[in-house]
């Protein structure tokens, strides 16, 4: 267990909230010599603890995994740190409203990391009314084609799978939007900003 959870972090989180080892114990009925123990790492909490440790230190219990604060300045703006994962063996496309632990066919997938968008994947967006058009300047063959375009505003994701066959095109609503995310099978992620007009 202390992989994952150490005593630093459950002295660290304690002390952040002002509680001795035996006001610690007491909300998890526990005594305080155990909290002593999971503190200097000679011993560690059963895993059914997780939850009660967490919530009496007011952290979740990913905060306490992770041994610090997960910060979130802005609730209404969760869209805005969208995380993108493409599993290799099936092509699976899963979004994240921000960092998460993803697998697929027992592969942990890593977030993408879009790149400003090259020559060889130019991207128009243009609107047409209340809607916005999207063309990437991109060859759609089995080998090499463009999967997905993603259009990410404050309060919502708008996901558009693509395929071989298909055009590199799609529609989406204007309003709100904020960046649009191409990821090409060959090449990855690539970003652009819809913020300053139309591209």
């Amino acid at each position: 267990m202390d992989r994952y959870l150490t005593g630093a972090t459950i002295k660290a989180l304690r002390e952040k909230q002002g509680l001795t080892q035996a006001q610690l114990a007491e909300r998890l009925t526990v005594s305080d010599k155990a909290v002593s123990k999971w503190e200097t790492g000679a011993g560690y909490p059963d895993i059914t603890l997780l939850e009660p440790i967490a919530a009496a230190l007011h952290v979740s219990v990913a905060e306490l995994l992770a041994g610090a604060a997960v910060e979130n300045a802005n609730v209404g703006a969760n869209m805005l740190r969208s995380r993108f994962y493409v599993c290799p063996v099936c092509g699976n496309s899963i979004h994240a409203m921000g960092e998460a632990h993803v697998s697929c066919h027992g592969i942990t997938l890593p977030p993408l990391a879009p790149e400003p968008v090259d020559e060889a994947h130019a991207v128009h967006a243009s609107c047409e009314g209340d809607e916005l058009f999207v063309q990437v300047e991109h060859a759609m063959s089995k080998q090499h084609h463009i999967v997905f375009l993603a259009v990410v505003s404050p309060d919502c994701v708008q996901f558009a799978r693509l395929y071989p066959e298909g055009p590199a095109e799609a529609h989406f609503k204007r309003s709100g939007a904020h960046t649009l995310f191409c990821y090409c099978n060959k090449d990855g992620l690539f970003a652009v900003s819809l913020t300053g007009g139309d591209r």
